[in-house]
């Protein structure tokens, strides 16, 4: 690094832009193909807490500057911390920490996340992809769970991967490291469409907009529900997700929405009436 470059400026993160209720976070980091480093998890994290409390966000569209969505961890910064007085133990806690905290705290989040992706989504990038809600990719991007190829089985990644696709294609993702084509991607189920590419960040958006028309209440409401019962026996599913109807009948939106179907009128959602 050259003296000049050491005192650059560095760049943020991410950029957040907002638009009518959509948020589009990109990640900022292409130098190092918009790895997850320690200090990109913190800021999302604390970004995602952020949206958590802001009505103004309705949904999320996360998104990387550059030839990647994120290729996984900053192996650069992973490999440093070997000189550790421990090897590194107390930074590696730290950094799958965090990281298994972002990747809940998506899914926890009561709000619609959209991943759009371009290039490649590799290791904890593809993790990511699979922590969110909906997913949308270009044509030539690209999938893996690269970690074999470099001895570190991509275990963290496969929590979440391992939960969106079957089993068997999870595994084989994880043990042959290949890259996977934007289309397989679909096929397996982990990403939604395949979009031309440079079109997946504008498809994604638009696909917010068309979400972010229906009531916050009625989304985050489904969203919880959707993740609390989708890993648990057929009898306590249909047990939680009765109770999340339930509890849905009696939001006001609710209300609204059927007494405007039955009147064959549009709904005015909570958040139009100023409630």
């Amino acid at each position: 690094m050259t003296a000049s470059s050491s005192v650059a400026a560095r760049p943020e993160p991410f950029r957040r832009e907002d638009d009518n209720g959509v948020v589009t976070l990109t990640l900022n980091t292409p130098r190092n193909l918009n790895a997850l480093s320690l200090e990109m998890l913190e800021a999302l994290i604390a970004e995602f807490d952020a949206i958590a409390n802001d009505d103004q966000a309705r949904v999320i569209v996360l998104a990387g500057e550059g030839s990647a969505l994120s290729a996984g961890h900053d192996l650069k910064e992973m490999q440093a911390h070997r000189n550790d007085c421990d090897r590194g133990r107390a930074y590696y806690v730290e950094l799958f920490e965090r990281c298994s905290a972002l990747m809940q705290a998506i899914v926890a989040l009561p709000k619609p996340v959209i991943a759009a992706i371009e290039g490649v989504a590799t290791a904890a990038g593809c993790q990511l992809v699979a922590a969110c809600d909906l997913a949308v990719a270009g044509e030539r991007a690209r999938f893996g769970l690269s970690g074999v190829n470099f001895g570190l089985f991509c275990s963290t990644p496969l929590v979440a991967v391992g939960r969106a696709i079957s089993r068997k294609r999870a595994m084989e993702m994880a043990m042959t490291g290949r890259l996977y084509s934007a289309a397989e991607a679909e096929h397996f189920g982990l990403i939604n469409r395949v979009v031309p590419e440079g079109r997946a960040l504008d498809e994604a958006q638009a696909l917010a907009k068309t979400i972010a028309q229906q009531s916050a209440a009625t989304l985050a409401i489904g969203k919880r529900a959707f993740y609390a019962q989708i890993e648990r026996p057929l009898d306590e599913a249909y047990a939680v997700a009765s109770l999340a109807m339930i509890d849905n009948l009696a939001e006001r939106d609710s209300v609204e929405g059927i007494g405007a179907f039955l009147e064959k009128r549009p709904p005015t959602w909570g958040r139009d009436a100023g409630d």
